[in-house]
């Protein structure tokens, strides 16, 4: 019974033009370090510059495995919720977008969802698929979300740190597991948590 495994992070540390820091790059480098002794098949990213310098230096450590881009990995509004799914301060952010625009998004959520969280097709593959995706933090949000079968708004307040790990298994006729969910045991403690506001952090 193969397995599709997937390694979920969200791109590093990136200034406001949205080119990786330097801080980025030595996250980056601990992720791949961290990934080196799995029998990765691929590596995808989104197209923005930030995820695609990541995945690239990640890969330094996984020298025979593909990098490629994946334009469903990009970073997009999956689900606008409605005024009563989300919080009256989220309101004015959220209503600003035209109708194009969610659609658009959820157009991109979907083929997210089909093309990376599903279980291998044994037509085309007889074991175990290990893919690394680096991409945003809605994404990271809109596939544990999925996996964990949640109303489409709980996107919602799930955050990842720049390049934490989240894992999820697909297998066929079970439901995705969820193995691990922004974990940063790969990093030190002065490269955590980047990507969330600044406050006193365990």
């Amino acid at each position: 019974m193969a397995v599709r495994h997937l390694y979920i992070a969200r791109h590093g540390d990136a200034d406001p033009s949205g080119n990786l820091t330097d801080t980025g790059r030595e996250q980056a480098r601990l992720l791949g370090e961290r990934l080196a002794h799995l029998p990765i098949d691929a590596v995808w990213h989104s197209p923005l510059p930030r995820a695609a310098a990541s995945a690239h230096e990640l890969s330094r450590h996984l020298p025979d495995t593909p990098v490629a881009e994946a334009g469903e990995l990009t970073d997009h509004v999956p689900y606008v919720p409605a005024p009563a799914e989300m919080p009256s301060a989220w309101v004015p952010f959220f209503g600003d977008f035209d109708t194009g625009e969610v659609a658009a998004g959820r157009k991109t959520a979907e083929g997210l969802i089909a093309r990376f969280a599903t279980e291998p097709d044994p037509a085309t593959r007889a074991g175990d698929v290990h893919e690394v995706l680096v991409t945003h933090a809605y994404q990271v949000a809109w596939l544990v979300r999925h996996a964990m079968d949640a109303p489409h708004a709980r996107w919602l307040g799930l955050n990842s740190a720049n390049t934490a790990l989240t894992v999820i298994e697909y297998r066929p006729g079970r439901p995705p597991a969820i193995v691990m969910f922004n974990d940063m045991s790969h990093l030190p403690t002065h490269l955590r948590w980047t990507g969330f506001p600044s406050t006193p952090r365990p």
